[in-house]
């Protein structure tokens, strides 16, 4: 992804790949890696507090309906962004379990 595909203004250079070093190219992703880490433990915050407000609801905790549309805006940002579409489900497939499994010891 180049710096004017960043949505979230995380790298500050402006420079291609090609015209980066192997450093920074691995700096680059180390700063993303932080960055995805950083957003699953939003992503599992978010989640909780709404597995919270379910069980004051008298609610079942688990949503089919809301998990397929999680795996179709997946989908859509895959295609907005060029990336494998079945491989990126996956990671969401994966994102959604470990929110359960989260939400199962701590309850």
């Amino acid at each position: 992804m180049t710096q004017e595909q960043s949505t979230d203004g995380g790298s500050t250079d402006d420079r291609e790949p090609g015209e980066m070093s192997l450093e920074e190219l691995r700096e680059e992703i180390r700063s993303i890696d932080r960055e995805i880490v950083e957003l699953i433990a939003q992503r599992t915050y978010v989640a909780d507090a709404i597995a919270q407000v379910k069980a004051d609801e008298g609610l079942p905790t688990t949503d089919e309906q809301q998990e397929q549309q999680v795996m179709e805006r997946a989908a859509d940002n895959a295609a907005r962004f060029d990336v494998d579409e079945s491989r990126v489900k996956a990671v969401f497939r994966e994102l959604i379990e470990l929110n359960k499994e989260y939400q199962r010891e701590n309850r």
